[in-house]
C-alpha cells in the first residue's frame, strides 16, 4: 500500500516505547516533593493545562502526520499522496482516539502521583516545593499526549487502501499551515521505503545445457557405441566358432564294395 511506503509513519510508531520511559520520568519527578494541602486540585489544574489544553487545540488542528516535534518534512515538497494522507487526518476515529488518551492520561497521572513516594530517593527533584514538580511534569503530560495521537493517527493512515487514499482530499500547502499543527524545522527529508520496480521486462533465453549435462550425454553415447561394437564383436566369435567347428568335424570315409570270389 501507498501509506506503508512512507518513513515518518513508521518513525512515529516509537512513541510505543517512549511512552513507558515518560511515565517512569514523570513519577521521578513527582516524587521530589511531598503532596500539597488539596493534592486533588492540584492534580486536576495541572492535568486541565497540560493534556485539556492541548486536547482542544489538536482537536480543531491535529497533529502533523510529518512532524516529529523537532523536525518535519517540508510542506512545499510534499507529494500528491503525502497531501493525501494529511487529508484523511480529518476522520473521526483519530480525533476519538485523542479524547480517548486525554481521558487515560488522567487516571495515568492520578495514579502515578499517589504512587511517586515509593521512589523519592530516586528523584532529580528531591528536595525541591510541589509548585516545582507540577511544574516539571506538565510539559512531560504535554509531550505523552502529542505522542499518543501520532501514534493513533499513523496506525490508522498505515492500514488505510489505496482505494481510500485516493479519494482523501489533497490539502495544499495554505492548508497544512491553518488546518495542521506542523511544529518543528523543515529540515526532514527521507525516501520512501518501497519503490515500484523501473527495470524493463526480458526475454528470458531457453534453458541451455550444462557442462554437467554435456559430460553425461557424451558419456552416454560412448557406452551405446561400446554396447553396439561388443554386440558386433561377440556375434562375430559366434559365427567364427560355428565355422571352425563345422570344418573340423572328418568326413567319413567311403564305403568299399565287396570283393567277388
Amino acid at each position: 500500500m501507498i501509506a506503508q511506503r512512507e518513513p515518518l509513519l513508521w518513525l512515529q510508531l516509537i512513541a510505543i516505547g517512549a511512552i513507558p520511559i515518560e511515565f517512569l520520568l514523570l513519577r521521578l519527578v513527582l516524587a521530589g516533593a511531598d503532596l500539597g494541602p488539596v493534592p486533588v486540585f492540584e492534580r486536576l489544574l495541572t492535568w486541565a493545562v497540560a493534556v485539556l489544553t492541548p486536547t482542544l487545540v489538536l482537536w480543531k488542528r491535529p497533529a502533523d502526520w510529518g512532524s516529529l516535534l523537532l523536525l518535519r518534512r517540508p510542506l512545499s515538497q510534499r507529494s500528491q499522496a503525502q497531501r493525501q494522507l494529511s487529508g484523511l487526518q480529518q476522520s473521526l476515529i483519530p480525533r476519538l482516539s485523542l479524547l480517548v488518551g486525554s481521558t487515560a492520561l488522567l487516571a495515568m497521572f492520578w495514579w502515578i502521583d499517589q504512587s511517586s513516594i515509593l521512589v523519592m530517593d530516586l528523584s532529580p527533584l528531591q528536595g525541591s516545593s510541589r509548585l516545582v514538580t507540577l511544574l516539571t511534569a506538565a510539559p512531560l503530560l504535554a509531550l505523552v499526549l502529542w505522542q499518543w495521537q501520532q501514534l493513533t493517527q499513523s496506525l490508522w493512515l498505515l492500514t488505510r487502501s489505496d482505494q481510500e487514499l485516493a479519494q482523501a482530499p489533497s490539502l495544499n500547502e495554505e492548508q497544512l499551515q491553518h488546518e495542521r499543527l506542523c511544529l518543528g524545522l523543515s529540515l526532514l527529508t527521507m525516501p520512501e521505503l518501497l519503490t515500484a520496480p523501473s527495470s524493463p521486462a526480458t526475454a528470458i533465453n531457453p534453458k541451455q545445457p550444462t557442462s554437467k549435462e554435456k559430460r553425461s550425454d557424451l558419456n552416454g553415447d560412448i557406452g551405446d557405441g561400446n554396447n553396439a561394437s561388443g554386440g558386433g564383436t561377440q556375434a562375430h566369435r559366434q559365427q567364427t566358432d560355428t565355422g571352425g567347428s563345422e570344418e573340423s568335424e572328418p568326413e567319413h570315409p567311403p564305403e568299399t564294395p565287396p570283393r567277388a570270389e
